[in-house]
Parts: structure tokens; sequence; C-alpha cells
């Protein structure tokens, strides 16, 4: 499984309703919606989601 980095569902990578290689590497999205969103800001979703990984949980 892999996270929608957009709303933050799981999406399953073997039959993912959309997919986008960016810089090498593919993602999954939920919907063509998410996709398109990651699409005009790929940068925002990916430093977004670096933050949340080097947050410390309480």
């Amino acid at each position: 499984m892999a996270k929608d980095l957009v709303c933050g569902m799981m999406v399953d990578e073997k039959s993912p309703p959309a997919r986008l290689n960016y810089k090498g590497k593919d993602y999954y999205f939920c919907s063509e919606g998410c996709k398109h969103l990651f699409e005009k800001q790929p940068e925002r979703y990916l430093v977004e989601e670096k933050e949340r990984k080097e947050e410390p949980e309480d």
C-alpha cells in the first residue's frame, strides 16, 4: 500500500485509480483529482510529507 500524498488515503499500488512518475519515482493516488492537485504543486506535497515524517511523536 502507498499513501496518497494529497489526501492521505492508502492506495493499492497494484491497481491504483491514478499514478504519476515524478522525478523518477512513482506516486499513487486515490483519484484523478488528487493526481491533478499533486501535478500542480508536487514540491508542496513532498515537503509536507517530509515534515510530517520528521515530527517527533509523543
